[in-house]
């Protein structure tokens, strides 16, 4: 068997979708599994034993753009698929797998995916909370219970993977490193201030740990203003590091402190010791899918409010979030 997967968009939903593949192998054995993918989030699909090839899937966000998806699935049905899974629920990332001619498409029947979609699943959110289990679901028959427990997400990275990305970097890894991302894509409502990291950054320094900061050129900014507050504390590599390298670096990491983030999915898969600070999301949603994950929340009336900027105009939701709190929980997974 033959199968694509049309993967999702962020890096978290993608990390999250591991397990479903690996599902995928264990119920057709000797599958093919491929994915169409964005190109920010094929690094870490390639980091996953279970894809055998990451095909680019070269739109934006939002982007339709008929004549090139047209191109892309002539190019797909040359491939000759049997099955997709269909992971986002938007009509347009159905229309590719349908334009393609592959004959079993498998998705949430979502926005207008009626004739797109030809093995549809009806999504129940009370039964279904977690973004894994939704995923997870799309193995199965449509109304057939969910098998579980549920394997947690795993990415590879071996010793030679980290010490080519060191020496890439021109780096040497520190005896005892913690990671900060610092960063969160969707937007201010999801990061920790940057006094507080700083404020962190410097009793970690006193206590001998190294201070590594990773995200995208995004959060480059952020970054330098952290290390502006805690000088001679911390390294930014945001904006320096390929997703890949930064999967290789958080890897060698004793303990991460991230927001909710691709990055804290990145360093779950990673089985990393995390220490994950959420705001305006909920763990209900998208947890940290580790055991080795401590998720500190304050627990507000007003959150989750999901919203990109605090709707009140205070965020106390992380500003009250002390460094003092979240020092306690590094020191319980990084002990001196």
């Amino acid at each position: 068997m033959k199968a694509l997967i049309v993967a999702p968009a962020w890096i978290g939903d993608t990390i999250m979708a591991q397990p479903l593949f690996a599902r995928l192998h264990t119920l057709h054995p000797g599958l093919q599994l491929d994915a169409l993918a964005p190109r920010w989030v094929a690094p870490v699909l390639q980091r996953m034993d279970d894809i055998a090839e990451v095909v680019d899937s070269p739109f934006n966000h939002g982007q339709v753009s008929l004549k090139a998806r047209w191109r892309l699935a002539r190019e797909l049905a040359a491939r000759r698929y049997d099955a997709a899974w269909i992971l986002p629920n938007s009509a347009k990332s159905a229309l590719v797998p349908f334009l393609a001619g592959i004959p079993r498409r498998v998705g949430f029947t979502g926005e207008a995916r009626y004739g797109l979609i030809n093995v549809r699943h009806t999504l129940d959110k009370a039964a279904l909370p977690l973004m894994i289990e939704r995923f997870m679901q799309l193995a199965e028959a449509p109304g057939a219970p969910l098998p579980k427990p549920i394997a947690q997400p795993r990415l590879r990275s071996t010793a030679a993977d980290q010490q080519r990305t060191l020496n890439e970097l021109g780096l040497d890894a520190p005896p005892r490193l913690v990671a900060f991302c610092p960063g969160a894509e969707y937007g201010p409502a999801k990061r920790w201030p940057a006094a507080h990291f700083a404020t962190l950054a410097r009793a970690l320094a006193e206590r001998g740990r190294a201070v590594w900061l990773f995200g995208s050129p995004k959060d480059h900014a952020v970054a330098e203003e952290i290390c502006h507050l805690a000088p001679g504390c911390c390294r930014n590599l945001c904006g320096t590091t390929s997703l890949g390298q930064a999967v290789d670096l958080l890897a060698l990491a004793e303990v991460i402190v991230c927001n909710d983030s691709g990055l804290m999915h990145v360093a779950a898969a990673l089985d990393r010791p995390i220490v994950a600070l959420y705001g305006s999301s909920s763990p209900g949603f998208t947890p940290p899918l580790s055991d080795q994950a401590d998720i500190l929340s304050l627990k507000l009336p007003c959150s989750p409010c999901f919203e990109r900027q605090c709707p009140l105009g205070h965020l106390d939701c992380l500003n009250k979030l002390s460094p003092q709190q979240v020092l306690a929980a590094v020191e319980k997974r990084s002990p001196a």
